[in-house]
């Protein structure tokens, strides 16, 4: 009997499957027929259907190569960052690392910092950084080149400015060499990052945008250490091809969500990009270069209106682009599109709002993510370990 129920109940199922198709049909050729206008957007429809329905399926699959890998969940700091919102550097550095727990850092080294004047380098800043980290135990991906994070974008040191391209680059190279030649041997040193979002010319003040001072910049890390992988960056949330040269060990992605449109809108304007669709960048950069994709700047600080600076904007409208809520969402946005290794954007300002505003709702919100995703990563090496164990 429950065998002849389970028979009547695939035979309507199938039933009303026909007549859905059946009616999808009649309607297809009642609007086919119509005219070469319902021709013309028919084909549309289905292209734009097809198009997304393969780049999701890319991303699945991106998303499951990856999936048993850890999560790996860092953050980029700038003293000079920290210091512009009054807090001391080295504080709030060690609360990254102590309180959150923080075990990747970005750190920068910009050239006009290191060598205000030609020849005489100052490490001093980059040294104590590189100290803490190795006493936490925590990885560093140091950026190198002349494009480096926050604005300007480009830290040129004033002597170099005057200099044609073909004098300053040389100049940059000596620079870089100084500068991996110091900490190519120190054990918290995981990877460089070379030329932020080299090709983003509408934003920065930059001299040169050129593919061969790239790849000719590339080389030479190379040539000096070939130890340790060099990130490359596309050029922002979505535009960039990873398919010119240089070829880097891994590509990178900037990833914003929520900002002030200065231009026509004059609001707070979301990114419309589903999270998966970071999930097809990774995936078809792996099917035509073979290198993953990462996340080195998701977004977790306000973006206030009109280029205002976070510390003259009132905290209710800093939360208009990032509260608590928004930033627990942004974990999960940046989770949801299945890269593996996150650097979060805007820590010294969690910091600020905890120390200066007296608001640590940010801040709590950050440690409770950097703490789960440590026990997703343990939990996943328990079943690694089992699965090894069993065979």
């Amino acid at each position: 009997m429950a065998k002849k129920t389970k028979r009547k109940r695939q035979l309507g199922v199938g039933a009303a499957s026909r007549q859905l198709w059946g009616a999808f049909c009649r309607v297809f050729l009642l609007y086919w027929r119509r005219s070469w206008f319902h021709k013309v957007f028919i084909c549309l429809v289905l292209f734009i259907c097809l198009t997304i329905g393969v780049m999701y399926s890319i991303s699945r699959w991106y998303m499951y190569t990856q999936s048993s890998k850890p999560l790996v969940m860092g953050a980029t700091f700038i003293p000079d960052y920290a210091k512009s919102f009054g807090l001391d550097p080295k504080e709030t550095l060690d609360a990254i690392l102590d309180d959150l727990n923080v075990k990747q850092l970005r750190l920068v080294g910009y050239w006009d910092k290191i060598e205000p004047t030609l020849g005489a380098y100052d490490f001093s800043e980059l040294d104590w950084q590189f100290a803490k980290a190795n006493a936490a135990d925590a990885k560093v991906s140091l950026t190198l080149g002349l494009r480096q994070p926050r604005w300007p974008e480009c830290h040129m040191p004033d002597w170099a400015k005057n200099e044609p391209m073909d004098v300053w680059s040389v100049q940059l190279k000596a620079f870089m060499k100084t500068v991996m030649e110091r900490y190519k041997g120190n054990p918290a040193l995981q990877s460089y990052q070379l030329e932020n979002e080299f090709f983003l010319t509408v934003f920065g003040i930059c001299p040169d945008f050129s593919r061969e001072r790239l790849v000719d910049e590339y080389n030479f890390a190379k040539d000096i250490d070939p130890a340790h992988p060099i990130i490359i960056s596309r050029s922002n949330n979505a535009l960039g091809w990873p398919i010119g040269q240089p070829q880097a060990d891994v590509f990178a992605v900037s990833v914003y969500k929520r900002v002030w449109d200065i231009t026509i809108t004059k609001r707070y304007v979301e990114y419309p990009f589903p999270a998966w669709f970071y999930g097809f960048l990774g995936g078809i950069g792996k099917i035509f270069t073979g290198k993953d994709l990462i996340i080195h700047e998701l977004q977790a600080e306000p973006w206030p209106p009109n280029g205002i600076d976070i510390v003259h904007t009132p905290l209710e409208e800093q939360s208009k682009s990032l509260n608590a809520e928004r930033l627990e969402q942004r974990f999960e946005y940046g989770k949801g599109t299945g890269l593996r290794s996150i650097d979060l954007w805007g820590v010294e300002y969690w910091y600020y709002r905890k120390k200066i505003l007296h608001d640590p709702s940010v801040w709590n919100v950050a440690k409770q993510e950097y703490e789960q995703a440590r026990n997703e990563n343990f939990h996943l090496m328990n079943k690694a370990e089992r699965e090894r164990n069993s065979q």
